[in-house]
């Protein structure tokens, strides 16, 4: 069989690349070929992605969670086995699915050859997400923090970076339809959830990551808040952070279903997995365990 690895060098603090002959060396007790491929760019690493799903047997690579949404949009619905080895600041992707955010670990799930169908959401029928699409308070975060910071800090330079820039929490419009249940309200924040885990917090920790369902949490706001009810918002996103979507705050809309149809401003920047993605209405489906990927054996995923 045939192995490609792909690996992002800048994320988390860089230490991949030391790693590179030991990983060889354990891919070739397993492939017969294995070729190994540091990417220059997300749009290097699309390409390459798209070009190995026809020639190789298998996908692996290494990367933080933007990464793997990199390489989701790379196979653009291409059918491969995908390994992944953890290598990011927060890691929510692998932490959802049981995947060991170290090396040695994450390299024994691959060579147990373990693979399952995981889902993953598709936007407006043409991008591809793994486990959340965000928009609003922080969420710019994780693409905005400077590179450098996070190899430096790691998960600290979101924080402080967060706190400099998203004080100001800013209020839109939107109209959200999941599972039968409506609302047409403003907010300040929207999260839409595959996985557990949220910046490295179990903010979904009823969810799954193959059981054909989304998990939708929208903070909500007044059009024109006061000086007060900003401050409460603050307040109302560490209760989610803290305590889970599912938390019982009387702004806090908690929807559950197999698609969510979000109509908003044209300015209004989703996130896609920790990647800057598209402005505007959104309609997002779930497809059910249309990713096949190594995961360890008899976990919850």
């Amino acid at each position: 069989m045939d192995c490609l690895f792909l690996y992002n060098p800048n994320s988390g603090k860089g230490k991949i690349r030391k790693k590179i002959s030991y990983i060889r060396r354990k891919l070739e007790e397993k492939y017969e070929r294995v070729d190994i491929v540091e990417t220059a760019s997300a749009k290097d690493l699309e390409t390459r992605v798209r070009e190995g799903a026809d020639c190789y047997d298998v996908i692996l690579f290494s990367g933080g969670d933007g990464t793997f949404n990199n390489v989701l949009e790379g196979l653009h619905g291409r059918e491969v086995p995908l390994g992944y080895l953890p290598s990011g600041t927060t890691n929510d992707i692998a932490h959802s699915l049981g995947i060991p955010c170290n090396i040695k670990g994450a390299l024994k799930v691959i060579l147990e050859g373990n693979t399952e169908g995981v889902d993953c959401m598709r936007v407006n029928g043409a991008h591809y997400v793994m486990y959340i699409a965000a928009a609003g308070a922080f969420t710019a975060v994780t693409y905005n923090t400077p590179q450098k910071s996070k190899r430096a800090f790691g998960w600290f330079a979101y924080a402080v970076h967060g706190l400099k820039k998203n004080m100001k929490l800013d209020v839109f419009p939107l109209r959200c339809i999941c599972g039968g249940k409506e609302i047409e309200s403003h907010g300040v924040l929207v999260f839409v959830m595959n996985g557990r885990m949220v910046a490295g917090l179990p903010v979904n920790k009823e969810g799954s990551m193959n059981d054909g369902a989304l998990e939708v949490a929208v903070v909500k706001q007044v059009k024109l808040p006061n000086f007060f009810q900003r401050i409460g918002k603050y307040f109302s996103i560490a209760a989610v952070m803290l305590f889970g979507a599912r938390v019982k705050k009387k702004d806090v809309e908690f929807f559950l279903g197999d698609s969510v149809r979000i109509e908003t401003d044209e300015n209004v920047v989703w996130d896609f997995d920790g990647e800057e993605g598209i402005r505007g209405n959104v309609q997002i489906e779930v497809l059910k365990g249309h990713v096949k990927m190594f995961v360890p054996k008899n976990k919850k995923i």
